[in-house]
């Protein structure tokens, strides 16, 4: 458990901790020539259960807020120190206005100084932060009056009791989740070299483990540990930890970054979250409102836009997302707070959601349910509410974003789909079954309308037919979803191309007559074939029984018309791809004159193939250029 101190400066914190630990936490030569706490300090306390407690001594001067938060963002517990002779202070106020917005609950508060006064003063300063406390969580953080100078004074004693009896009472962190650790110091140790140190937020960190250092993405293996100032060969969820780094020198790493699992957290600079104003901290937020924003050991910059449809004033509550000017790493669940734009003031605090935010569509219906689903997950750990707002599936490896622990972690409902397309995270999904069915009723029928608009063609391929039915869904799931309808005989596979049973082509014995004589003319005819109305008179048949021949062949995937009347041979066309596949190389635009000048026809004919291939989804045309769309089935196409 991590305790940290909270109060105004000169409220006697170091003096306490160093009385309870036997710690001086002021460790820099400005700090004792001062007698101020300037940076954090760290102490420790053994307790009777063989565990260790850890102590984050905090500055309590008004321009030290952003290092009180370094330290405050990490504890699970406060230590509220207030002096008889001071009383409540503004520091006093904003620092227990950020532990109620960061969410502690548990704490305890010492009347320090009390040497100084009489009784009667310390029973009114007592009751002055029974009051402060009254309307916040802390509310039933008991009263310990100390006087941390005096030698075994039983006031301090009292509270080293009641503190190691706050661990039972506190929601464990979760070892089983991908490591995390953020930095709040950095240094080189003689003999070591590069030293971070940190409270581990989730997870466990062996030696010899590799991780990331982030939101940089460096890959750095650790040497050695000690937790709790003890050397150690793990370290876990809850602890302080130092680590030895090898693979980054110490001036690549600042205070707020992290080193984790990188399958945890990833760099972003747009995170959604859920934000609370305090009651009068100023206007409402803006559009755009500059603000500070805390969270872990993190300290950036950033712009508020709000998702709900009034502005959040002060008292209120709403989302918002946050937009920062440098890369952060969070994960869902984590708690953070606000400042205004010159960082004097505190105005709020809240609750990550999703670092994976979007630029565009932020508030629609969509993505509010998306939201409502994130937040249903952590509040009671419930999976079902988030997959029924992805009706597109959720992969593996947003899931492990959105928990911050592994897919074994989570409480799957019993009928979601796992559905696997590859090894990776990335290619693993989970569909709640009932979207899972709508979405293969989506295929069909978006292939009975493709065949019902292109009567002639065989099919669309895959890749396609995705842009039509659900153009929103990973390109591996649905060929999952394919796949299954294959094998289940609702969808015929010809070639590169998907067809319902009912769109299969049926020759007769005459239709095959026909066609030996058709097809022979349109290979021969390679790049440049013959019109229908030439076709007719060489075979000596009516034009409609040309036609009606063709698109029996052409629902066959064997020829292809390009415009009307105009049909071309399944071999003139995949060789035609094949020639726009080559002038691909390079840039990966293709110009139509380079095309025309490349098969050898006319500038109209070579358009009119262009503006077919666009049509069936094999190029894309781009201005005056044309590219080709990953994974067609012209590439592939037999």
């Amino acid at each position: 458990m991590i305790i940290g101190t909270a109060g105004h400066i000169d409220h006697g914190k170091s003096t306490l901790v160093r009385a309870l630990t036997g710690v001086d936490t002021d460790r820099l030569k400005e700090e004792k020539a001062r007698g101020i706490s300037i940076e954090l300090g760290y102490a420790y306390l053994p307790a009777a259960t063989g565990e260790v407690l850890g102590f984050i001594d905090v500055p309590g001067h008004e321009r030290l807020v952003h290092t009180m938060l370094a330290g405050a963002c990490g504890i699970d517990a406060a230590l509220v120190v207030v002096a008889a002779d001071d009383g409540v202070m503004p520091q006093t106020r904003e620092h227990v206005a950020i532990l109620d917005l960061l969410g502690i609950a548990d704490a305890a508060v010492a009347v320090t100084k009390i040497d100084r006064v009489g009784a009667e003063r310390v029973a009114v300063v007592a009751a002055e932060v029974s009051a402060l406390l009254a309307a916040t969580g802390l509310r039933a953080a008991p009263t310990f009056t100390v006087n941390a100078t005096a030698a075994d004074d039983p006031g301090v004693r009292r509270l080293a009791m009641h503190l190691t009896s706050l661990r039972p009472a506190l929601p464990r962190r979760r070892p089983s989740a991908h490591f995390r650790l953020a930095v709040d110091r950095v240094f080189t140790l003689a003999g070591h070299g590069t030293m971070v140190t940190g409270t581990v937020f989730a997870g466990r960190i062996s030696a010899g483990d590799s991780v990331a250092l982030l939101p940089d993405g460096l890959e750095v293996r650790v040497r050695s540990i000690h937790a709790q100032s003890r050397p150690a060969e793990t370290g876990i969820a809850g602890q302080r930890v130092a680590l030895n780094l090898a693979g980054v020198e110490p001036q690549r790493i600042r205070r707020g970054d992290w080193i984790a699992d990188p399958r945890g957290l990833e760099a972003t600079t747009r995170i959604d979250a859920r934000l609370t104003l305090r009651p009068g901290a100023g206007p409402a937020l803006g559009p755009w409102a500059p603000v500070h924003v805390h969270f872990g050991a993190t300290h950036r910059t950033a712009h508020v836009v709000t998702l709900e449809d009034q502005p959040l004033v002060p008292g209120s509550t709403g989302r918002v997302q946050l937009v920062f000017d440098a890369p952060v790493c969070g994960a869902p669940g984590d708690r953070f707070i606000i400042r205004d734009a010159r960082a004097i003031e505190t105005i709020g605090g809240g609750t990550l959601l999703d670092p994976r935010a979007p630029p565009r569509r932020r508030r629609s219906a969509e993505r509010r349910c998306f939201l409502d689903g994130v937040e249903a997950l952590l509040a009671n750990g419930r999976l079902a509410p988030l997959l029924d707002a992805r009706p597109l599936g959720l992969s593996v490896a947003e899931l492990t974003l959105a928990t911050a622990a592994p897919l074994d972690q989570a409480a799957v409902p019993g009928d979601a789909r796992l559905i696997h397309t590859g090894p990776r995270a990335a290619d693993q999904f989970l569909v709640a079954a009932h979207h899972w069915a709508r979405a293969g009723e989506r295929l069909l029928l978006a292939l009975e309308g493709f065949h019902a608009q292109a009567p002639d063609e065989p099919g669309p391929d895959a890749p396609r037919l995705r842009r039509i039915a659900a153009p929103g869904m990973a390109a591996r799931l649905w060929g999952a979803l394919v796949e299954e309808l294959v094998g289940a005989a609702q969808v015929h596979r010809r070639g590169a191309w998907l067809q319902l049973p009912s769109h299969a082509a049926a020759l007769t014995a005459r239709d095959h007559a026909a066609a030996d004589r058709l097809e022979p003319l349109l290979v021969g005819g390679g790049f440049d074939p013959p019109w229908v109305r030439e076709l007719a008179r060489r075979t000596a048949e009516p034009e409609d029984r040309v036609r009606q021949v063709l698109a029996v062949l052409g629902r066959a995937g064997r020829v292809h018309q390009v415009v009307h009347d105009l049909f071309y041979a399944r071999e003139s066309l995949q060789s035609l791809a094949a020639v726009l596949a080559g002038l691909a190389e390079g840039d990966g635009q293709i110009a139509a004159a380079r095309f025309r000048d490349a098969i050898g026809v006319g500038r109209k004919r070579s358009i009119q193939i262009l503006e077919f291939f666009d049509r069936v989804g094999y190029t894309r045309r781009l201005g005056n250029v044309r590219v080709l769309r990953e994974g067609s089935g012209w590439r592939a196409a037999p």
